[in-house]
């Protein structure tokens, strides 16, 4: 199951003048609010971080107030040995560049991808879960955190062309530009920030290129040993989950997105004794439990989002995962 760093949802509750405890308990005015899952080995479940930020929204009352003290408080520093390596990179470019390729150590919810292929350039964004209540507010959080620690990192001479989102404006549009000190799109593409690209050459006032290099020697070193420990079934699983709604992947289309042929995409899942039908089939129920637990969704919604045309079909399907029909899934489930 996808998993993200305890950091993050600590400084969010930090943000909200309240308290997460390393048990698991909400506090406010030390009163507890509510109690979650502890962490285990600083990680919290997908699930448990966006109910925990839920939690903490719903108590705070005001989203854009809340990212505001966020993003003053989130640094790199909480990223561990990731985050030294990032500010004492050399350059914007490659602080950026390091959290392309290591992100995933600090959580496998999301991705970022640095777009240099254009005017302007674009630091993306790419949630890697299914759609529910909190990820809009996550995603805010997400680049407005990192837009106010890349000008902590290179200083005044930064400046932001514009940051986009693909959801509406939740709150007045000017709050958001003033958040995030630049004109904010809303309904776009991509969830990204934009900048010059000269911009990325601007000196970090901490860059030093032996330490850095030093520190992502230990960050490759984790990095690898993460690849051998993660099967590919789980790492496609989790990859393929939140796309499903967009149609079935094809096989030979996602073994040339990880940089391998088809075949060798067969041959590796048969070594875990899957086929890529199992693959899919683990995905679609794994989005069909999340979705059928919201109960703003029909079934015959959760079916088609599943990749399903008949809803009878995808019924069917679902007992044979999971040992319940779907409505009975989520009346226990809602239990």
């Amino acid at each position: 199951m996808p998993n993200v760093t305890h950091a993050f949802a600590r400084v969010m509750a930090e943000a909200a003048g309240m308290t997460l405890t390393s048990e698991g308990a909400l506090l406010a005015n030390g009163t507890i609010v509510r109690r979650f899952r502890p962490p285990e080995n600083e990680r919290l479940k997908d699930t448990d971080y966006f109910d925990i930020l839920g939690c903490i929204r719903d108590v705070h009352g005001d989203d854009v107030a809340l990212l505001d003290a966020y993003a003053d408080l989130v640094e790199t520093d909480h990223l561990g040995v990731l985050g030294l390596a990032i500010k004492t990179a050399p350059t914007l470019r490659q602080s950026l560049q390091r959290v392309e390729r290591y992100y995933r150590l600090v959580t496998d919810t999301a991705v970022y991808q640095l777009d240099e292929t254009g005017n302007p350039a674009f630091f993306v964004f790419e949630p890697q879960t299914v759609h529910n209540a909190t990820l809009e507010f996550r995603n805010e959080g997400a680049l407005a955190g990192f837009a106010r620690n890349m000008r902590r990192f290179v200083g005044p001479d930064l400046a932001l062309e514009f940051v986009s989102f693909r959801h509406s404006c939740r709150s007045d549009p000017a709050r958001y530009e003033e958040l995030l000190g630049c004109p904010v799109h809303f309904e776009a593409a991509r969830d990204a920030i934009a900048m010059q690209p000269e911009m990325l050459g601007l000196c970090n006032r901490l860059g030093d290129a032996s330490v850095s290099d030093f520190l992502t020697g230990h960050l490759e070193t984790e990095f690898a040993s993460l690849r051998e420990d993660a099967s590919l079934g789980n790492t496609l699983v989790h990859r393929l989950t939140p796309t499903l709604s967009n149609g079935l992947p094809q096989a030979a289309v996602i073994a040339r997105d990880m940089g391998m042929s088809e075949r060798t995409l067969y041959r590796r899942l048969a070594e875990e004794g899957l086929t890529f039908r199992d693959v899919i089939g683990r995905a679609q129920s794994a989005l069909a439990q999340q979705l059928l637990r919201d109960n703003t969704v029909s079934i015959a919604e959760v079916a088609f989002l599943t990749g399903f045309s008949e809803q009878s079909t995808f019924s069917r399907a679902f007992k044979r995962w999971v040992g319940q029909a779907p409505a009975q899934f989520r009346r226990t489930a809602g239990g």
